[in-house]
């Protein structure tokens, strides 16, 4: 990851970016590099959503975006697209009573019709618990 200086305009009063976002992308490229399955890499980066969230939290971020799943997603292995669903399953019903704790919006933008029903309920259900919450929007 790069860092790149913001200007005033960009940074709160309080120093810290108003929105930082991200791009979930390379977690497969990773793992190849470590000689590792492309799964490891996923989980790797999943991993890394929480830690991520809490510090922009933390540090003062009103609003961070994560782009995690794009249409090209879908033409992936069935396998491998299947994994990266189970990832989404997995941070929503983890983290989701975190969030909520620490004052985080949750809002998942895109086009939802795709996913599986139990999954777009999930969504819905952490939107609505967290809608209130002024903290940060993730």
């Amino acid at each position: 990851m790069s860092e790149l200086p913001l200007s005033a305009a960009d940074r709160e009063p309080g120093g810290a970016p108003f929105h930082v976002a991200i791009i979930m992308d390379g977690n497969h490229r990773w793992a190849r590099r470590r000689h590792l399955p492309g799964a490891a890499g996923h989980r790797a980066g999943a991993k890394n959503v929480r830690p991520i969230a809490e510090a922009c939290s933390d540090y003062g971020v009103r609003c961070l975006t994560l782009f995690a799943f794009s249409t090209e997603n879908w033409q992936r292995p069935k396998r491998e697209v299947n994994l990266l669903l189970d990832l989404m399953r997995g941070l929503l019903d983890r983290d989701l009573a975190d969030l909520d704790e620490r004052n985080v919006r949750l809002n998942i933008i895109g086009d939802r019709s795709r996913f599986p029903a139990d999954l777009q309920m999930r969504m819905n259900r952490a939107e609505a618990l967290t809608r209130a919450n002024t903290r940060m929007t993730l």
